[in-house]
């Protein structure tokens, strides 16, 4: 086991999830009516589903719910809660595998969620939801297969939906988007593949599907996508039966693809990018993450990049190396900065960047856990991180470590 490294950043606790330690994308913070603190995680893969962590006292966190998957063909990698509704996104493994979609919950009362509704998105050619995004009580934006879209690649399949949940029994599709030439009977050709992999691999590069979208309720007609080999895209979402392009950035090629999370930072006209290491052992290195100025957000251009440790030290330490994503700045009990950055970065760790001066970030802050026991790997890969009001960072690792809770000394 490696030691851990530290600067600026002191580790407050660890809890390994009930030995269930497997994080996926998916941390949420909620503030109870009876002022207690639930973090609500999304796991990697089977058999569970997610975990609720009461973390009021952040040194003492404390397991008080864990929930199972319906089979183990499926995964519930991303979820979000506002107020006491708790969202949760169900990917499965093969095309045409049920359920696939969103399921809401209740968790007023965290130790027994209650489902109250549930948006299918299964089909013959759909995998179901991979990410969402829910802070304003009223839309999910996600990344979604459906039953009436047959992508021209199976590696296509999921676009941008945008769903009512208004009536958490009753949810339903109000908008779509996605690249053109990717569906079946689009006018526009298809994307090229540069470097095309095999087609019965869903997982993985190679794709030109949505991975992420974010919508702010400061900006409401604005959503900003990761579309994977697409790059990103920003969209006018005004009419939300009618998304339209406003601006797009790719980098892919020269630079290998994987386009994860597009953020924002609107008082600055700044966008931090970032593209997610997808390989082991530095096999797709380069992956950055990337500033952008987009104070003219119909022509975004790349002003620097977060710099990162050498890859000929990381590359090759195990498991991953390279960018993941971002604590994004959502509402709700949230650390929100224009100028500080944090990120996860597989093995090398929780990241924390000044972008006081967006042409030279500096990195001023990070945390890396030692390798976790039972590990697919022997290096940490944290491969999700939150950070709430009072500037406690909320981390976790992909395999087994479970959660990681830090405090920043900046």
């Amino acid at each position: 086991m490696t030691e851990a490294q530290s600067n600026n950043m002191k580790l407050l606790a660890h809890n390994t999830l009930d030995g269930f330690g497997g994080v996926g994308e998916g941390m949420a913070l909620q503030l109870t009516n009876k002022g207690r603190r639930i973090l609500w995680i999304a796991h990697e893969g089977p058999p569970k589903n997610f975990t609720g962590v009461d973390v009021t006292d952040p040194k003492n966190p404390k397991v008080v719910c864990q929930t199972e998957l319906k089979h183990e063909n499926m995964r519930s990698n991303s979820l979000e809660v506002t107020g006491d509704i708790l969202a949760v996104a169900y990917q499965v493994y093969q095309l045409g595998v049920q359920p696939a979609g969103i399921e809401l919950f209740d968790v007023s009362d965290p130790e027994n969620p209650k489902s109250i509704g549930f948006h299918d998105t299964s089909g013959p050619h759909s995998r179901g939801v991979h990410c969402l995004w829910f802070v304003d009580g009223e839309y999910i934006h996600c990344a979604s297969g459906s039953s009436d879209f047959e992508p021209r690649h199976p590696r296509d399949d999921q676009f941008y939906q945008i769903i009512d949940v208004r009536n958490p029994s009753k949810m339903e599709e109000v908008g779509r988007w996605w690249m053109p030439g990717t569906r079946e009977g689009d006018d526009a050709p298809p994307p090229e593949r540069v470097n095309p992999e095999p087609m019965e691999e869903l997982r993985g590069g190679d794709a030109f599907r949505l991975h992420n979208a974010n919508v702010y309720p400061e900006h409401p007609d604005r959503a900003y996508l990761g579309y994977i080999d697409g790059g990103c895209f920003i969209l006018d979402i005004s009419d939300k039966s009618n998304p339209t392009v406003v601006s797009e950035w790719c980098p892919h090629p020269p630079y290998p693809g994987f386009t994860h999370t597009v953020m924002p930072l609107f008082d600055r006209g700044l966008l931090v990018v970032t593209d997610e290491c997808i390989k082991d052992d530095g096999v797709d290195w380069p992956k950055l993450t990337w500033i952008i100025d987009a104070r003219n957000e119909k022509n975004l251009v790349p002003i620097s990049t977060l710099p990162m440790p050498p890859v000929e030290e990381y590359g090759h330490k195990g498991g991953r190396f390279g960018s993941h994503n971002l604590h994004e700045n959502r509402p709700g009990p949230s650390f929100r900065s224009e100028e500080i950055i944090v990120g996860a970065f597989f093995n090398a760790g929780v990241r924390v960047y000044s972008i006081k001066n967006p042409y030279q970030p500096e990195l001023i802050a990070n945390y890396v856990p030692p390798g976790p026991e039972n590990s697919r790997v022997p290096t940490i890969q944290i491969n999700e991180v939150y950070v709430d009001e009072n500037a406690i960072v909320y981390a976790g690792d992909r395999w087994a470590g479970g959660l990681y809770i830090m405090e920043m000394e900046i």
